[in-house]
């Protein structure tokens, strides 16, 4: 069972400000129950297939010189920064 001073302490860690611990307590745990029934799906026995392919068969790494400013090139640039959209 996950506690509330399990979340504090994780969200001080994270470097997260939350105000009321107690409303994550509920969402956190329903997280760990979902994984406990991923972990109980029982999928070792199924067989991942994966096709080889050669290295000779991969491109080669090339290098194109870029020689503009790409910060220039951005939409929001204003002189010493790029503007970001709002985070809501």
């Amino acid at each position: 069972m996950v506690t509330e001073e399990e979340i504090e302490r994780v969200s001080k860690l994270m470097k997260i400000d939350v105000d009321d611990h107690k409303e994550y307590v509920d969402k956190v745990q329903s997280m760990i129950n979902y994984f406990d029934i991923l972990d109980s799906a029982g999928v070792e026995s199924e067989e991942v297939t994966m096709h080889e392919i050669p290295i000779s068969s991969l491109r080669e790494d090339e290098h194109i010189p870029f020689n503009d400013k790409l910060i220039e090139k951005l939409n929001n640039y204003k002189g010493t920064y790029v503007r970001a959209p709002k985070m809501s």
